[in-house]
């Protein structure tokens, strides 16, 4: 009999149901050598968390996550709250030996993430682990991507570009969230999701950033509260509250291999909705890949005659890609919540073998010390910022 695995989740909004949703999938698709249980949902308002207990497929529900965090029929702590709260969480649930996965970004500075990371490092010794879910990486296409640069396909990497579009608050009548109050999310587009295309080019490239050069604006400076709490683009109530992060972030950059790069996060790019777009261009060829067409990547091969050369659009559906071949026949495509099922799979896997799962806390912290350098490079009329290492 597989050795259980016994979740705590905390948090249960729209991360908390992409979460929800790949503990449950993974082990029904996916031969795991541990077997998630679904053990308690934890949320602030006891109705709403038990009601949506009972929807996620979560076993109880709680309202303290410090009392959950202490018992013995729990594993593993799932974070998925806002980033004002995952240092507190995470490393009150590391010191209380469980394994902590935690959403992105790691936290809302580098200071907490570097707590977050000592916690890790001394919760490693005693064999419990802790990742950050970049689960982007776990896209059939960017992972393949990875594996064609790490085989030397294009080369010497000599230009990235990278850009994270959306569109769902470019409507000035849309209503604050706690995405939009720099206390809680930490920064807007920056964080949110350009924290995400950090992540994916130092994940295709192998390399790291080592300076930016940035520029954030704050398009729309206040905007009508919600007609309730929690609302993420719901109706509008009555007042205003005032936006405290960015609504847009673009900055160059330079990767430890010499290569350059330009980043871009949006939440006012009208007619975006989730287009993450990735470009890599080496001395041996090109990768291109758009998550508005995730089932697919764009291969450029230099050796190719010039006759024939274009680029090669490969469909990322046959069983011998990452992770496809335990989903559907070939062609088939996959989708947003795969990536979560895939981030699962990798974090069972690498606990049930004693190793470091990927990406590591450290790995979060670098991406917060990327964003953090871009913040300082903004605030001082985009001057060149070193990344520490």
């Amino acid at each position: 009999m597989t050795t259980p695995l016994r979740v705590a989740m905390i948090g249960h909004a729209f991360m908390g149901a992409a979460h929800s949703h790949a503990w449950r999938t993974a082990p029904r698709f996916f031969d795991l050598p541990l077997s998630p249980e679904m053990a308690v949902v934890v949320g602030r308002d006891a109705d709403r968390t038990a009601a949506a207990a009972q929807k996620l497929g979560w076993a109880e529900a709680a309202t303290d996550w410090r009392e959950v965090i202490t018992r013995d029929d729990v594993d593993l702590v799932d974070v998925c709250t806002p980033g004002d709260t995952h240092a507190e969480i995470a490393i009150a649930a590391l010191e209380a030996g469980k394994h902590v996965l935690c959403e992105k970004p790691l936290a809302n500075s580098v200071a907490e993430a570097e707590a977050m990371t000592a916690a890790a490092a001394a919760a490693a010794e005693r064999g419990v682990f802790a990742m950050v879910g970049f689960t982007y990486r776990r896209v059939p296409a960017i992972a393949l991507a990875r594996q064609l640069v790490a085989e030397g396909r294009i080369g010497e990497v000599r230009h990235v570009r990278a850009a994270y579009l959306q569109d769902w608050i470019a409507d000035p009548q849309a209503p604050m969230s706690w995405r939009l109050e720099a206390e809680k999310a930490g920064s807007g587009a920056l964080g949110d999701i350009g924290a995400h295309v950090v992540d994916l080019t130092q994940f295709i490239t192998g390399e790291t950033v080592t300076g930016v050069s940035a520029a954030l604006e704050t398009f729309v400076k206040e905007r009508p509260l919600p007609a309730s709490a929690g609302s993420l683009s719901g109706t509008a109530g009555e007042g205003t509250g005032t936006v405290t992060v960015d609504d847009a972030a673009v900055f160059l950059a330079r990767f430890s291999g010499g290569g350059l790069a330009t980043f871009e996060a949006t939440r006012f790019a009208l007619g975006r909705k989730n287009a993450i777009r990735i470009e890599v261009n080496g001395s041996a060829g090109s990768l291109a890949f758009d998550f508005e067409d995730m089932n697919t990547l764009h291969l450029f091969d230099g050796a190719d005659p010039d006759e024939t050369a274009g680029f090669r659009r490969i469909v990322v559906t046959e069983p011998g890609h990452p992770y496809v071949g335990a989903w559907w026949p070939a062609g088939h495509g996959l989708g947003y919540e795969h990536g979560f099922t895939h981030q699962v799979v990798d974090l069972v896997g690498a606990l049930a073998a004693g190793q470091q799962p990927t990406p590591s806390f450290r790995d979060g912290l670098g991406v917060q010390r990327v964003l953090d350098a871009v913040q300082h490079s903004a605030a001082a009329e985009s001057v060149w910022t070193p990344v520490p290492l």
